[in-house]
């Protein structure tokens, strides 16, 4: 049964602050990639640090996956449109992404796992959105969850919005994840021509969607595809709205700024230098990634 919709109603719309196309680049084992949420935005789009946008039908595009690396300090949540890909982690956990799939992940303390494609064909495309944690959390026991598409809390607007919620909450409707300290809300958007969408949102959260298939349009501002768009933080907003003028598909992504510092060194975020030192210590003497059984 579906659950009753609370439809929210935006009377203070935000708009646009500015359109980002991303980088293209490569990570892990050579898997090509679009960095859309890159280093330099993170203070502005606090608390999240990273968004790559990957997809391919060609198989040397992908295929080498991620072989075990090391995380620390954050949170990483994989959303899987298309494609097989399995995840081993040194906490002893194991899980197959599939179509529609979720995984969410928090490295605390330290966590060493490989993603690797189970596929040798066919098109490979989703998202990896990495996600801060507060300070006080930071070196915390590591966290692990997969959802399977059909476990993901789903609604349809009355104007035909085909709505996933994998964090937070919308019309009602509470995601898969949610979290007290940086509230994300995380929802996947199947827009068809003619249709809008609202979402309410508090004026302290820094906003921000990706529009992945067709074109959408928030204040007459258009939104093309393979495009973030950056939502302005106006103080008497009250949320965004999202129109389609034809079939679009996009992810939208909101939460609320920790304002601590942001250390990065590749695969650890940290709030200090020394703690960086540290987490490299733990990595290179063999302690990142040990669990107490």
């Amino acid at each position: 049964m579906n659950p009753p919709l609370h439809t929210q109603t935006v009377h203070r719309p935000r708009t646009v602050e500015r359109l980002v196309a991303g980088q293209a680049t490569s990570d892990g084992a050579g898997v090509k990639l679009t960095r859309v949420l890159t280093q330099n935005l993170q203070q502005r789009l606090d608390p999240f640090l990273m968004l790559d946008a990957f997809g391919s039908d060609k198989p040397d595009d992908y295929i080498a996956g991620f072989p075990d690396h090391p995380h620390r300090g954050f949170e990483t949540v994989t959303y899987m449109l298309a494609g097989r890909m399995l995840h081993r982690d040194s906490a002893g956990n194991e899980g197959l992404l599939e179509n529609g799939d979720v995984q969410w992940m928090t490295a605390g303390k330290g966590v060493i796992h490989s993603e690797i494609p189970q596929q040798e064909e066919g098109v490979m495309e989703g998202f990896q959105l990495w996600l801060n944690l507060p300070k006080r959390d930071k070196m915390n026991a590591p966290w692990y969850k997969d959802f399977k598409n059909n476990q993901l809390p789903k609604y349809v607007t009355t104007a035909g919005v085909a709505v996933t919620v994998i964090a937070g909450e919308s019309n009602g409707v509470t995601g898969a994840v949610t979290r007290d300290i940086t509230q994300p809300c995380y929802l996947d958007l199947h827009m068809p021509g003619g249709s809008k969408f609202e979402q309410q949102l508090s004026p302290t959260h820094n906003a921000f969607l990706y529009v992945y298939r067709g074109e959408v349009s928030i204040s007459g501002k258009a939104v093309p595809v393979q495009r973030m768009a950056i939502f302005a933080n106006e103080p008497d907003s009250d949320g965004v709205v999202i129109e389609a003028s034809s079939d679009a598909k996009l992810i939208f992504i909101s939460g609320q700024p920790l304002k601590e510092p942001i250390v990065q060194y590749g695969p650890f975020v940290m709030n200090t230098q020394q703690e960086i030192y540290e987490a490299l210590s733990d990595f290179r003497e063999g302690r990142l990634g040990e669990f107490s059984k």
